[in-house]
């Protein structure tokens, strides 16, 4: 292997470990309360649970109907007045442990998003700086001819991410410019 082949493999290596560093420290945040709701929350969101919940719904229904049909008495008649309170609370619950997992994951997300912006904001400098140092190696080589490229020389300039910012904070998108040399 190349040097540079050794180097690049081992940014990626580098990059790779601060990302699993990353997730290993929120992972050490988590407490142990919210390590709970979310077993329970994915539990829950198995296809198996939705079963056992029509199983109980039926059970309950079917046993209640049938111990009326017999001439006996049954705590809970139809309309099942306790087989909806057992799911409204239920449903209250799930809501509610669900809510707390999505909340836990949604500041996850936010900061993937800060980051990614970060990345982005970076990796655009670091395009316009390889193209104000291609344009500037193009004017010095004696045998490539200079010529103005306004295309070039627009995206020479780094983004300023405060002028986006207030671009869509105004509601405005940004859509195609035109080329300033001219038509194709």
């Amino acid at each position: 292997m190349r040097a540079n082949e050794v180097q690049a493999h081992d940014q990626v290596d580098q990059n790779i470990g601060a990302v699993l560093d990353f997730y290993a420290r929120e992972e050490q945040k988590i407490s142990g309360s919210q390590r709970a709701l979310e077993r329970l929350s994915l539990f829950i969101g198995r296809p198996y649970f939705l079963g056992g919940i029509v199983g109980f719904v039926a059970a309950w229904a079917l046993g209640s109907t049938l111990l009326t049909a017999l001439g006996l008495r049954t705590p809970d008649p139809p309309p099942f007045f306790w087989l909806q309170g057992i799911i409204g609370l239920s449903a209250l619950l799930t809501a509610t442990v669900v809510l707390c997992r999505q909340n836990r994951l949604a500041g996850l997300e936010e900061m993937r998003a800060h980051l990614d912006l970060k990345v982005t904001l970076l990796t655009e400098q670091k395009a316009a700086k390889l193209i104000d140092l291609l344009e500037e190696l193009r004017r010095d080589l004696p045998n490539v001819r200079d010529r103005h490229d306004s295309g070039a020389a627009a995206l020479r300039q780094s983004m300023n991410p405060d002028l986006v910012l207030a671009t869509l904070a105004e509601g405005g998108e940004p859509g195609p410019r035109p080329d300033p040399s001219g038509p194709p």
